[in-house]
């Protein structure tokens, strides 16, 4: 089916009972919500069992828990990617297609994930000693990341398939696959560490037996469904070229807001000890929240996908006024209680008077740029649906480009914490205006199969 592009209907057009949108929002965003929580609760348990070794072995827990969790955010883009090209094809209505290009693009998660694992085991003490590990958690931070090397390719295989079945419209597996992860991975590093006395090594091995098993349960769902549409097996070249094509923009699109994340960080560290405190407890809110939205913006990657293969745009945008509208009013509900329930999780993170005086002004500037963040997050996904990564990643690059001198001149402007957080709520507004923007210009909303 050629590719259309259409303008944006007026108004009023898929205007109507939102009850259609909003029970197929909730089916694929609150499943999507859990196994979102769920992947960060690897590291947690693994650091509340390892922090019980000593403070050696849990820092250097904490360097390569930081290594791994940024190269599973670069790598994200396998998820991406593979849902809006799957999504397509279902709408569509060509399921062995969608089969296929899922496919394709576990077998680009498995090319990419092998050389990356090589790297990963030669590199480690490189990387220990570049995220500022101490001599004495050094060789822990080498030996987690040596084992946990061997789980990389499985890490990339569970990210594509979990996109083959956003794609296929199905969050609720992966829901159940994190869980049953999770739940033996808790099991694993408690035998490992503690039964078997093999300390941080144990650690890294019960969460590498983890993910294996986590990736041969999704290949054996996504081998089923292969089976069962006739989809062969075998690599296609030019398919997982055209999955590697999709991602691009999005891996540049990735690094651009990593690269945002860490200037702040940066930021933050040369304004004081007490400072960076409160900037890592707010960020820490700040992703934790994210999850949140991001779980809408994940039912906007499969819902939109759908609709622009089955060649609706009318759909895809009466779809996107709901979900946005359930992003800014999530992101309200989420910054107000952030403010009022302050008081009670401010003090499981700090004792600290000067940390707690820092985070109070801040909490008020992380609830306000709610709104913008769950706008931005939505139509990030929308986006990233209709397959428009091109756009996605110059707007990020854009966005960078606007952030990153307005943070840099803040230690010389006496700025302080508040006015970081300031600079961050002004990167939330540019960002969904870049997105807003792109929205009224219609030209995502490209219709077949496969986006031209």
């Amino acid at each position: 089916m050629p590719a259309r592009t259409f303008d944006l209907p007026p108004r009023s057009a898929g205007r109507g009972p939102h009850r259609r949108y909003d029970r197929e929002i909730l089916a694929l965003a609150i499943p999507a919500f859990g196994a979102l929580v769920a992947e960060p609760l690897f590291l947690i348990g693994d650091s509340a069992i390892v922090g019980h070794l000593g403070t050696a072995q849990l820092a250097g827990l904490g360097v390569a828990g930081t290594a791994l969790t940024t190269l599973t955010g670069v790598f994200v883009f396998l998820a991406y990617a593979t849902t809006a090209a799957v999504a397509r094809r279902i709408g569509a209505g060509d399921r062995r297609a969608a089969v296929q290009q899922g496919l394709d693009g576990l077998w680009l998660a498995v090319l990419l994930g092998l050389p990356l694992a090589l790297l990963c085991y030669l590199l480690a003490p490189g990387v220990a000693g570049a995220l500022g590990a101490s001599s004495t958690a050094a060789p822990y931070a080498v030996t987690y990341l040596r084992i946990s090397a061997l789980g990389i390719p499985a890490m990339l295989l569970v990210l594509a398939a979990t996109g083959v079945l956003r794609g296929l419209q199905d969050t609720r597996t992966p829901l159940l696959v994190a869980i049953g992860s999770f739940s033996a991975n808790l099991l694993l590093n408690v035998g490992l560490v503690y039964g078997a006395g093999l300390g941080v090594a144990g650690s890294a091995w019960g969460t590498v037996l983890a993910q294996t098993g986590m990736a041969a349960v999704y290949l054996a769902v996504v081998v089923r469904g292969a089976r069962r549409e006739r989809a062969g097996l075998r690599p296609h070249p030019a398919g997982i070229r055209a999955c590697a094509r999709a991602g691009g923009p999005l891996l540049v699109r990735t690094l651009s807001l990593r690269a945002i994340l860490v200037l702040a960080t940066a930021v933050a560290a040369r304004l004081g000890d007490q400072q960076v405190a409160a900037h890592q407890i707010a960020m820490t809110l700040w992703s934790f929240l994210a999850f949140a939205l991001d779980a809408i913006a994940i039912a906007g990657q499969a819902i939109i996908g759908r609709c622009l293969g089955a060649g609706d745009p009318v759909g895809a945008r009466a779809a996107t006024r709901r979900m946005t509208q359930w992003g800014i009013g999530s992101g309200v509900v989420l910054g107000l209680l952030t403010v009022v329930a302050g008081p009670l999780y401010t003090p499981l993170f700090t004792a600290d008077p000067g940390v707690r005086h820092q985070l109070t002004g801040v909490l008020v500037l992380l609830a306000l740029t709610e709104p913008a963040c769950g706008l931005a997050f939505v139509l990030d996904g929308v986006l990233m649906g209709a397959g428009d990564g091109r756009y996605l990643a110059w707007a990020m690059l854009a966005t960078l480009a606007v952030f990153a001198p307005v943070a840099l001149a803040l230690p010389a402007l006496g700025g302080g914490l508040a006015g970081l957080w300031w600079a961050m709520n002004l990167m939330m507004l540019v960002r969904a205006a870049f997105l807003v923007g792109r929205m009224r210009t219609g030209r995502w909303l490209v219709t077949g199969a496969v986006r031209a």
